[in-house]
């Protein structure tokens, strides 16, 4: 079984407000509201490309409750440790320009970390688990790091897609796949990573110093590269509007889970994640598995 962890959901709350003017009366032309958090994307991406998984993580309060049922709504699994507070909500207003305000994350008790703690203990080296998002203030940096440590004893396969300090610490316990992009690559070695070759050497480096099978390496407009033990290769999706900023990076990683299970050529599961990515930026809402499809047929995957 897959299962995704998201530490810090949020009801995501999208408000169309055309002309939006400071300290006056505005009026919407359409909201939408759906939940939002990197693992639980990745559940709902797998959820399209046709494989099950069960979301876990924290939620709380009539938030936390939108969350499970739309999950529920999808054909979704979920195991959600409850929380006192309410799960966060993050407003985007839609304007001229776009405008954020994120939540602030609700309080997580300590017998709350444990409460999860004690679900992932139940897992096998037959599981996989998927550590995504950032870590909300209110838990220690290196939680990720104590989750793994739990993990890698049971000899659970960990995909791994954060960033900045926990990242760091968090690769301590061998990650069997990680997703960083060249800016967080060049982080965890104080270099600037500017070119294909960069990415190569120093996520080669990352690899043998942390024992980490699999990176894909996000490159900007330059694709994506991924190294395996059998080498790297690099693929350059096709030239189109991006029109969705919401998602593209959770939806490779749940396109990778799909591919190393479909597919034997790392070149063929390299055109798959980079396709459900690029599909997703094309697109209004996530991908779909036809859209996916689609796509990899367009993507140029070269031998590095």
């Amino acid at each position: 079984m897959i299962y995704t962890v998201t530490l810090n959901p949020a009801l995501d709350y999208i408000v169309d407000v055309p002309g939006f003017q400071e300290g006056t009366v505005n009026r919407s032309r359409g909201d939408i509201k759906y939940p939002g958090g990197k693992g639980i994307n990745v559940s709902r991406v797998l959820k399209r490309l046709g494989t099950a998984s069960t979301a876990l993580g924290f939620i709380g309060g009539f938030t936390g409750d939108y969350i499970k049922d739309s999950l529920t709504k999808e054909g979704i699994s979920t195991d959600f440790t409850a929380v006192e507070e309410d799960t966060r909500i993050n407003v985007k207003l839609r304007g001229a320009e776009e405008t954020e305000v994120n939540g602030v994350s609700p309080a997580v008790r300590d017998s709350d970390m444990k409460m999860l703690e004690d679900k992932l203990t139940q897992l096998t080296g037959q599981d996989e688990v998927v550590l995504a998002g950032s870590l909300p203030s209110v838990l220690p940096v290196d939680y990720y790091e104590q989750l793994m440590k739990t993990l890698k004893q049971q000899q659970v396969k960990v995909y791994l897609d954060t960033s900045g300090e926990p990242l760091k610490r968090a690769l301590k316990g061998e990650p069997y796949f990680i997703k960083p992009n060249h800016k967080e690559l060049g982080e965890l070695y104080d270099v600037s990573i500017e070119t294909a070759g960069d990415a190569v050497h120093y996520g080669r480096k990352l690899m043998e110093e942390q024992g980490i099978q699999h990176i894909i390496i996000s490159m900007a407009g330059e694709g994506a590269v991924y190294l395996h033990s059998e080498g790297a290769c690099r693929a350059v999706p096709p030239v189109r509007e991006a029109v969705n900023s919401v998602g593209a990076g959770d939806s490779l990683v749940a396109g990778f889970i799909k591919a190393v299970q479909s597919f034997q050529k790392p070149e063929d599961i390299l055109a798959y994640a980079s396709a459900a990515g690029s599909a997703t930026a094309f697109s209004e809402d996530f991908c779909t598995k036809d859209e996916v499809e689609k796509v990899q047929r367009e993507i140029k995957v070269t031998t590095l």
